[in-house]
């Protein structure tokens, strides 16, 4: 009688069960250091620890947009659009949300950084 799993199969199961775990692990779980709010608009580049609370005005085509850093969590409080889908859009908090403004030319990203003394630095 033939078997049905031989062990050549259990092998490969194993390998990519753990193949799966690892690249789980580093995608999901390990920790990416101290979360940083990425603020790009015309102007410049800025980054603000989510430690801040801060009120920044990001100029762009349109007028002023309006972004607010609270209490670990950042948000488009106002912006000159027309659609003000940007300020309905809530506010961003985990590694790699982000919130934009598309008419206006600005963008608000979450990023994890290895670096834990960034402070509002312009790049």
């Amino acid at each position: 009688m033939k078997t049905l799993v031989k062990k050549f199969d259990v092998i490969i199961i194993l390998l990519v069960a753990a193949l799966t775990f690892f690249t789980a692990y580093f995608a999901y779980i390990k920790p990416q250091g101290q979360p940083r709010i990425l603020i790009r608009g015309l102007d410049g580049e800025w980054t603000y620890p989510f430690k801040t609370d801060e009120t920044i005005i990001v100029h762009g085509p349109l007028g002023d947009t309006i972004v607010r850093v609270h209490e670990n969590r950042a948000w488009i409080e106002s912006s000159p659009c027309n659609n003000q889908t940007c300020v309905a859009s809530g506010s961003v908090s985990r590694q790699g949300q982000w919130a934009a403004c598309l008419p206006n030319s600005v963008l608000l990203l979450v990023d994890g950084s290895r670096d834990d003394d960034v402070d509002a630095v312009v790049w």
